[in-house]
């Protein structure tokens, strides 16, 4: 029963993103993925405050920007551009975006 309702819990979601959502897939892409991992990386090897509560043997910047984008409280957006129209975008918060379980 409780498999029921999660299904039709993940429905909706799946429709409440599919409404935001007008270019591109509602999942996070595998390079959208590594891209924001990797900026993210790459602003806490520089010094940037850290948003997630870390293990304290994890010092590998890459898996903390892994644990945040996990915990999607990344303030970032990801720009997609229309595959027929170059001039037409759409910005998405990545926590609008879906991440498939990997």
């Amino acid at each position: 029963m409780s498999s029921y309702l999660e299904s039709i819990k993940l429905r909706e979601k799946y429709r409440e993103v599919r409404e935001y959502v007008k270019v591109g897939p509602i999942f996070l892409t595998r390079y959208e993925k590594a891209r924001i991992v990797g900026a993210r990386a790459l602003q806490i090897s520089f010094g940037a405050p850290i948003l997630v509560e870390k293990p304290k043997d994890v010092i590998d910047p890459i898996k903390i920007a892994q644990l945040e984008l996990k915990s999607q409280i990344l303030p970032l957006t990801i720009r997609r551009t229309h595959p027929t129209d170059e001039e037409k975008f759409q910005d998405i918060p990545i926590n609008k975006l879906i991440l498939k379980k990997e």
